[in-house]
């Protein structure tokens, strides 16, 4: 079994590791010359759609071994499950990886210096992957590397093909159609490897053209690389001065749009889909305004555990103002955040919750922007408006006018506050989504109106607040049909063929599936959407300091670390107790009960990595039974916060985890009564 010294030489795995147990690594922009070539960046070609790169491999091994995450790795009490987890992520790496004839542990052991990946859009619009490892020092593994790669490429019964012109050092293999490659439409895609071993260099990809390009720049870089790129530039420059080059940052980028539309090209689906083309629709309305994204992370930096920069970058279409509601066309209009000048917890939120965000989004525009998006999404324009107009003029309807009576008092701000309660269990997480409310009589007046012509929901009280709650369905009786001779008779208030009612059961049937026990109000100057009545009525009992979460030492020592990096305007903000917000799922995860969480992170992942069938459980993919108590793990779990800046280019944005603070144990020992012994249903 690998010990703690073998466990160090495997900086990827371990990367992976601590991304399924605790944190996925955000990735940016900044240069470092490396020994073997110059920057990654100077080689991959303007037309690279995604690129990532960890400039010095081994400085980042030892600084991921000093943190937190490393420490979490190496302690004695998770042995079993990562030695587990580990075996998975190696098998499902060389999953991913064997199209290259590589594996996860093959790129841990030749890296002298800088090791970087990209997908690179070529003819036909598809994308080519490229893997460029500065193998200096390291030589001699970098050989054998390639013997092995050779080898494995044999066993799939690979055939070496000539390229014409190739450069010598260029290997190319072609294998067998792949006959679980079963396409809708063309035929089954040609596979090929490529690999090329230079002095202090290896090149790997699955085009030969582009490993055999890059091979021919290795020295001295290409005029037209990822650099002349202005997204990429307006990143770099931005966040490659925030870390110092000796931080061992691991820096990415991504075209997003170009990028989903050129992997959807390479990755046809087996069986033709229905429903709208989400990444056409969005570059239809106006969202390739979106030019790049990218950043740098850093571990260990400045008394961080872990620190990250990013930039989206979108400047304003040509001739139009930052500042202006049409600096971007469409339903791309609907992407405002104006900075505040101050972005804090209200008095209303509870001290002891798991984590709180807010954002400052401009709701008007972004309800005057949805009627193109809608009406792309449906395929029928004029069915926004339908709508809107049905919300109003219905007999059975709300009858309000969504414009005046709801979105015209609403503020800018929306909030989010997240937790759980005692024990865990598969609906043991909380939520509640606030939305300013600048005129909360007319918000209150109208969402009377809205609940009181919706029969699933039930007005209830609480401690003298009007509230409404969803009725719970899941223990009703079923329903007794009786056949009647001449037919059926008709007890329906709709005609079972009209398209919108049909669309407003699907809406509800998916509304009462994220939020099956939602309870709404008004109050505190902000439309309340819990998803729990429990967690509502928490909330409408906070009072002022020092029982609010804006008191809290722990959010101050945040907010001050934040404070080094962006100014006091922004326009989002996020804390976080990573123990607390983690432990719902780790503990799911040790009990084999994820799949069957009610959160809506759990749906969502459910969504992506379920069968697509409804009313199937999809089955839980890692085991967790070894997983050791989460007290015997609980201090590797610090404290995170979030911070994002809107600018004439785009949003900037820096999140950073710190270590547990010593007195967050002491505060947690003090907590009294905090939530219910039982679960909620409420």
């Amino acid at each position: 079994m690998p010990g703690p010294h073998h466990a160090r030489r495997r900086p990827l795995r371990i990367l992976a590791v601590a991304a399924a147990v605790h944190v996925s690594l955000a990735v940016a922009a900044g240069a470092t010359l490396a020994a073997g070539f110059p920057a990654s960046e100077t080689i991959f070609p303007a037309t690279t759609r995604a690129w990532i790169s960890i400039s010095d491999f081994r400085g980042l091994q030892e600084r991921f071994d000093a943190s937190p995450y490393g420490q979490l790795i190496a302690d004695p009490a998770m042995k079993s499950f990562i030695d587990h987890l580990r075996e998975q992520v190696s098998k499902n790496g060389k999953q991913r990886l064997a199209k290259l004839g590589l594996t996860l542990e093959d790129l841990e052991k030749v890296p002298g210096g800088e090791l970087a990946a990209g997908a690179i859009e070529i003819e036909g619009g598809r994308l080519a992957t490229l893997v460029l490892v500065d193998t200096t020092g390291h030589e001699a593994e970098a050989k054998e590397l390639v013997e092995r790669i050779s080898g494995r490429l044999l066993e799939q019964k690979a055939v070496k093909v000539t390229v014409p012109n190739a450069p010598p050092q260029l290997t190319v293999y072609e294998l067998p159609a792949d006959p679980n490659d079963v396409r809708s439409e063309g035929p089954a895609r040609q596979r090929r490897v490529a690999f090329a071993l230079a002095s202090q260099a290896l090149l790997v990809g699955d085009d030969a053209l582009q490993v055999g390009q890059a091979l021919s720049v290795l020295a001295q870089g290409r005029k037209d690389n990822l650099t002349t790129l202005e997204a990429y530039g307006a990143v770099k420059e931005q966040c490659a001065s925030q870390v110092p080059a000796t931080a061992a940052p691991i820096r990415w980028f991504v075209d997003p749009l170009k990028f989903a539309v050129a992997y959807r090209t390479s990755n046809p689906p087996r069986e033709k889909r229905k429903g709208p083309d989400y990444v056409a629709i969005l570059s239809r309305q106006g969202f390739d305004a979106i030019k790049g994204a990218g950043g740098v992370v850093v571990l260990g930096d400045g008394g961080h555990a872990l620190r990250h920069h990013s930039l989206v970058y979108a400047p304003p279409l040509p001739g139009r103002d930052p500042d202006s509601v049409e600096r971007f066309d469409l339903a791309a209009r609907m992407l405002r955040f104006p900075n505040a000048a101050s972005l804090t917890p209200p008095a209303w939120v509870p001290r002891d919750v798991s984590g709180w965000a807010a954002m400052q989004w401009d709701v008007k525009t972004a309800f005057e922007s949805a009627e193109s998006l809608v009406d792309d999404i449906v395929g029928d324009k004029g069915v926004f408006d339908d709508v809107i107009a049905s919300l109003k003029e219905d007999p059975d309807g709300p009858q309000i006018d969504v414009e005046k009576d709801l979105v015209a008092c609403l503020g800018q701000r929306i909030s989010v506050i997240t937790d759980h309660v005692d024990p865990i269990g598969t609906d043991c997480e909380r939520l509640v989504i606030a939305m300013e409310a600048v005129d909360e009589a007319s918000v209150a007046a109208t969402i009377a109106k809205v609940m009181e012509a919706d029969s699933d929901m039930q007005k209830i009280d609480i401690n003298g607040q009007v509230a409404w709650e969803l009725i719970d369905h899941s223990m009703a009786l079923p329903k007794l049909e009786v056949e009647t001779p001449g037919g059926a008779v008709p007890h329906v208030d709709h005609d079972e063929q009209d398209e919108a009612h049909r669309r407003r059961q699907r809406l509800r049937e998916k509304d009462g599936k994220l939020l099956p026990h939602s309870t709404v109000t008004v109050a505190k100057g902000h439309l309340l959407i819990a998803s729990h009545r429990d967690i509502l009525e928490r909330v409408l009992a906070a009072e002022e300091d020092p029982a609010s979460l804006a008191s809290s030492s722990d959010l101050k020592a945040v907010e001050a670390e934040l404070g080094k990096f962006v100014t006091a305007g922004t326009s989002a903000r996020g804390f976080g107790r990573d123990d607390k917000s983690i432990r719902p799922a780790y503990d799911m995860l040790r009990q084999g009960e994820m799949p069957k969480s009610k959160s809506l992170f759990a749906q969502l992942l459910n969504d992506m990595l379920g069968d697509g069938k409804p009313g199937t459980v999809r089955e839980q993919r890692i085991d967790g039974s070894t997983l050791p108590e989460f007290e015997l793990v609980r201090k590797y779990f610090g404290i995170s916060g979030l911070a994002m800046e809107s600018r004439s280019q785009g949003w900037y944005v820096v999140g950073l985890s710190l270590p547990r603070p010593p007195q967050q144990g002491q505060e947690e020992e003090q907590e009294v009564a905090r939530r219910p012994a039982e679960p909620s249903n409420r």
